[in-house]
């Protein structure tokens, strides 16, 4: 199998190559899917290696621009709804909780 990793010398996607990956992956490929193929692969491993000859080891690796940074509250319990103002827009409730009909034809 030919060297495609980017920036090879000589590095090309042929047909035989897309062929083999195509069987490796149990692809099934018609002829021209693998000639169309090979081209689109081509200038996708050409501009990795252009991308690569770019890269220096003077340049840190960034997934974002500018940094990111959570921005988070403190968790402090607040005031909560006391059972009689939670029941209050209830449809139905038996007094201390929610009453809900049957779904689905479900009886109990």
């Amino acid at each position: 199998m030919p060297d495609i990793t980017p920036g090879a010398k000589g590095a090309a996607i042929t047909t035989d190559v897309v062929s083999h990956l195509a069987n490796l992956a149990r692809i099934a490929l018609t002829p021209d899917e693998i000639v169309t193929l090979a081209g689109e692969l081509g200038v996708i491993v050409d501009s990795v290696a252009k991308v690569s000859e770019v890269a220096t080891a003077d340049v840190p690796a960034t997934s974002h621009p500018i940094p990111l940074v959570n921005v988070f509250r403190p968790d402090v319990a607040g005031p909560t709804l006391t059972t009689a103002e939670a029941l209050a827009g209830a449809p139905e409730h038996d007094g201390s909780r929610f009453k809900v009909s049957a779904i689905l034809g479900e009886e109990q």
